[in-house]
């Protein structure tokens, strides 16, 4: 319940700081009496849509910490801690990186990596992954996260997010407007756009959502399989990702808050027309993607 709150509070504030943004700039006058400006209206569906991405990019280690319960650790007191700073250091060494947060949180086996930045980034690991898996299987995890960190994955995502919002917002209001002259096609007497606008424009957000969901999530399986491959680099071979992917499927998962479900290195599993919508691909397709690495 704490975290759909705290998931919930998260997106009214934004939507808040948009709204409050579109009006101080002007971008939300795009309905005028001669029409829809689609200028005005692309540079709102811009602003919306880039907006609430980077924010939330902006926002994510916060975020990332708060929904999961993430305690970074600042001073290693356990040789588990030690072990998986020093880990962590290599890896971030090794891909050419500044020393991200290490953090550790309960929770069963999954693990992610989040931040604005490259060199401003968090891994973090659940105490159910460490407890499940060989050290060998958790370094090749956390050589994963650390690859997504490298590749800048979470910026990446985060534009490809920004692109499809503004497309969302944008057309969902275009075929609206469509349709309402349409249907008032025939009422000299009406000015502005009329209940048919606003409940098509709504209908529209909600699929051309639903397709660009598809997008972002195809991308984002296709970021899992680079991570995969990165991790196969660091490590110097394919095995530990593969027998950590293989020991994934074989211990009980359980899936990250709703707006960091992209971020873990747990996922996929679902099939039929579902998996059009899986952050990432089938374990058995990852491991099979590693050969020859």
């Amino acid at each position: 319940m704490k975290r759909v709150l705290l998931f919930l509070a998260t997106n009214l504030a934004v939507m808040l700081v948009l709204g409050v943004s579109a009006s101080l700039l002007g971008v939300n006058k795009f309905l005028t009496a001669n029409g829809l400006n689609l200028g005005m209206l692309l540079a709102f569906s811009a602003l919306i849509g880039f907006g609430g991405a980077f924010i939330s990019l902006l926002m994510s280690k916060t975020m990332a910490k708060w929904s999961t319960g993430a305690q970074v650790i600042e001073h290693p007191s356990t040789s588990t801690e030690v072990w998986l700073v020093d880990t962590v250091a290599r890896l971030a060494e090794r891909a050419g990186l500044a020393m991200p947060e290490v953090a550790i949180y309960e929770g069963e086996p999954n693990a992610f990596a989040t931040g604005a930045t490259k060199n401003k980034s968090l891994v973090a690991v659940s105490t159910g992954l460490l407890q499940s898996m060989s050290r060998q299987e958790a370094e090749a995890v956390l050589a994963h996260e650390v690859a997504h960190i490298a590749n800048g994955d979470m910026v990446t995502l985060t534009l490809i997010q920004g692109v499809v919002n503004t497309f969302v917002v944008f057309l969902s209001r275009v075929v609206g407007y469509l349709v309402d002259s349409f249907l008032r096609r025939n009422d000299e007497e009406s000015t502005g756009p009329g209940i048919g606008y606003m409940i098509t424009s709504m209908i529209c957000e909600v699929i051309f959502g639903l397709l660009a969901s598809i997008i972002v999530a195809w991308f984002s399986r296709q970021r899992e399989f680079r991570a995969d491959a990165g991790a196969a680099r660091l490590m110097g071979s394919a095995v530990p990702m593969q027998n950590a992917l293989r020991r994934l499927g074989g211990l009980h998962t359980e899936p990250l808050p709703q707006n960091m479900a992209a971020s873990g290195i747990a996922g996929g599993g679902v099939g039929g027309i579902m998996a059009l919508f899986a952050t990432h691909p089938p374990l058995e397709e990852r491991i099979v993607a590693l050969d020859g690495r």
